[in-house]
């Protein structure tokens, strides 16, 4: 390939869309087909192997979220305030944006398997490292390098869209995403009960081993999947960025996702605060177990896979939005009361991954081959959002309480509201 990507410039990426009067009376969109040349869909993927993709990215990415509930935690055991105990969660962050911008895009020229176990295995080492952190700073460098090679769990999902049918991307999408996000909320719930019992250093121990076992599993089951593409390094990076100049829908999905993950965040970051303190003054266990509440957005995750799978993705990313906006005025009023709380979380946690799920389902629908170079421009930006609005939430909790973090919370989910009547635009038939 030389020193440039073999990556089309312009709109020749984006993929052409039929428009039916039937579809467009029905207020749906077709759905986009691959270009002349593209990278034929795959063969399919049987259930087995889908379950295991999903529980292998749900346990790659819970390795950032066992601090959650544990923050209040780890910093009396190191003596250190609130806000700063908050940015474990935030250097954990950076470090997976860090991964996604370098290290993803590998997955479109290296094989995928080894490239996947080797992660794993550097992810272990890093949790380990974690486990025996003599001090807050040792604990954060060490949370940083899980956040990078954890990014292990985004080269595992656009290798399942690329091995997917046509017929059945966005339900595996959905499928293996709902692995990511059960991962990330029961991260929570088992963080809190092992800390709550034995300390918060054993979690990490026990991430490390699950690590190694599934590196094992993942050598052993996973296809072969050799690419065919060759570039350097360099023009890899650089071919990322013709991608984002290039794709309209792949631009509109990336700030959607930074909203997405930034609701997330603010909420998760700033909970075990409130929690901690009062009118609740809950422990580690009790905090965790607040995980839970969310797992009804990674059980709608693949319902959402199903309607963008049959052209009603727009009307769907609406809808989640003005969940988002509904679930933070509930979590206001849980400030104090708990019958409120509890919905506001179970709607905030399926509102954020239901857009997630439509935002890579429309990026899913663009050429095979560069499926890992479009989820390196769309998470760094899912987890940039993130990693500024975990901060952010942190510092606005110090400063004005569980009500400033949620007119935070509002004010990204507005933000969101403002970009989608621009999804409207896309690349006219050819």
């Amino acid at each position: 390939m030389g020193d440039s990507a073999a990556v089309p410039m312009g709109d020749s990426l984006t993929t052409p869309m039929g428009d039916s009067a039937r579809a467009t009376a029905a207020g749906r969109e077709p759905r986009p087909r691959a270009p002349a040349g593209a990278a034929s869909t795959g063969p399919g993927l049987s259930r087995r192997l889908i379950l295991l993709l999903a529980v292998a990215c749900g346990a790659a990415v819970a390795n950032n979220y066992y601090a959650q509930p544990l923050l209040h935690t780890i910093g009396a055991s190191f003596a250190v305030p609130g806000s700063t105990a908050g940015l474990l969660v935030t250097a954990g962050q950076v470090g997976y944006a860090a991964g996604l911008a370098f290290l993803v895009p590998l997955g479109d020229v290296l094989e995928r398997r080894r490239l996947i176990t080797r992660m794993m295995v550097v992810t272990s080492a890093a949790l380990a490292a974690a486990a025996a952190a003599p001090g807050i700073a040792a604990l954060g460098s060490a949370l940083a390098v899980v956040g990078v090679t954890t990014v292990a769990a985004q080269i595992i999902v656009p290798m399942a869209a690329s091995l997917a049918a046509e017929q059945q991307r966005g339900r595996a999408v959905g499928t293996v995403m709902s692995g990511l996000m059960i991962g990330v909320l029961m991260a929570r719930v088992v963080s809190g009960l092992v800390a709550a019992t034995v300390g918060w250093r054993p979690v990490y121990i026990m991430a490390a081993g699950i690590m190694l076992l599934l590196a094992a599993v993942l050598r052993r089951m996973l296809p072969t999947v050799q690419s065919s593409e060759s570039s350097s390094y360099r023009a890899l990076l650089r071919s990322v960025l013709t991608l984002i100049r290039g794709e309209r829908v792949l631009r509109q999905r990336m700030v959607l996702g930074a909203v997405a993950m930034g609701s997330f965040s603010i909420l998760w970051t700033s909970i075990a605060f409130l929690l901690s303190g009062p009118p609740y003054r809950y422990g580690s266990a009790v905090i965790g177990l607040f995980g839970l509440a969310g797992l009804a957005g990674a059980v709608a995750a693949p319902q959402v896979g199903r309607l963008a799978d049959r052209g009603y993705g727009r009307l769907g990313t609406l809808g989640t939005i003005v969940i988002l906006l509904v679930s933070w005025g509930l979590l206001d009023l849980g400030g104090h009361w708990l019958g409120a709380l509890i919905p506001g979380i179970v709607l905030l946690d399926l509102s954020a991954q239901a857009l997630h799920i439509s935002n890579q389902s429309e990026i899913y629908a663009l050429p095979a081959e560069v499926h890992s170079r479009l989820n390196t421009a769309y998470m760094v930006a899912y987890f940039t959002g993130g990693a500024v609005m975990s901060a952010a939430a942190s510092l606005v909790f110090s400063a004005a309480g569980w009500g400033g973090v949620c007119v935070l919370g509002v004010v990204t989910a507005a933000a969101g509201l403002a970009v989608w009547p621009w999804t409207r635009h896309r690349p006219a038939a050819r």
